[in-house]
């Protein structure tokens, strides 16, 4: 039987050799042209679309421990974003060539790429494996689930996520990165009920108002402004929470990002 853990740890294999070939060849580009960047599409897409099909084909084989007959439709699994993909690889080099005109260095510019490129890949497989997972999950007549965290670190975000019961109709990636699991409810859990951990719950945001003197109860908004690429996402993917100890709680750091500045988090504390 395929266990939660080990279907992880397949899930995060296929992402990480991914993201570790891709950058390879990001950084082995050359010049950064436009035939470079062709080149870059036409090797990274086929690999993505391939790391899609895997991942959702070991979320099909998970849930088919709970009845999922739903098989993976190719073009459902690698068109989450409905954008052509060889659309999509062109931003790393657009993410560099913005950076390059408002005159950073060219280390920097390409880091910044990188940086993109990473990002597209892992939403592209987060999105495999929930599109997946929803179709596998209704396939089983399953109508809820639960988000489960892939670690002793998560974002804020993540883990107050974890504490909730959502509906299948609505499972989707909560953020750009966002790496959380998908599973079935604990046995015998109303799925009428909302909250599934309420200890958890209360000592992440008691956690969060002892460090910033108060807590969104929505979890979006620090004071922070964050977006990313204009568009607004939760300020609380900038907070890390470690589960350290179940006796303790939860501890908190701040993501080390661009998009955080020291001034901004010392006027939170």
């Amino acid at each position: 039987m395929v266990t939660q853990r080990s279907y992880q740890q397949a899930v995060e294999q296929v992402r990480n050799r991914l993201l570790v070939a891709s950058n390879r060849l990001w950084s082995n580009l050359g010049s950064y042209r436009d035939s470079d960047i062709d080149r870059l599409v036409a090797l990274v897409v086929p690999h993505v679309q391939a790391g899609q099909i895997q991942i959702a084909n070991l979320t099909e084989a998970y849930f088919q421990a709970v009845g999922a007959r739903a098989g993976m439709d190719v073009r459902y699994v690698t068109g989450g974003r409905g954008v052509p993909a060889e659309e999509v690889y062109r931003r790393p080099a657009t993410t560099m060539y913005s950076a390059l005109a408002d005159d950073k260095p060219m280390a920097l510019a390409v880091e910044e790429g990188a940086t993109r490129l990473a990002s597209l890949i892992s939403t592209d497989m987060q999105m495999a494996k929930v599109r997946q997972a929803q179709r596998s999950l209704e396939s089983a007549g399953i109508t809820a689930f639960v988000r489960v965290l892939t670690g002793n670190e998560n974002c804020a975000l993540c883990v107050i996520a974890s504490t909730q019961r959502y509906l299948t109709s609505e499972l989707s990636p909560i953020h750009p990165g966002c790496d959380c699991s998908v599973d079935r409810l604990p046995a015998g859990f109303d799925p009428e009920r909302q909250i599934i951990n309420s200890d958890l719950l209360e000592l992440t945001h008691a956690t969060i108002e002892q460090k910033l003197g108060a807590s969104d109860r929505g979890a979006r908004d620090l004071g922070l402004g964050k977006t990313i690429r204009d568009t607004p996402i939760s300020d609380y993917t900038d907070l890390i929470v470690t589960r350290t100890h179940g006796e303790y709680g939860p501890t908190l750091a701040w993501r080390d990002e661009q998009f955080t500045s020291k001034a901004q988090i010392e006027a939170l504390q």
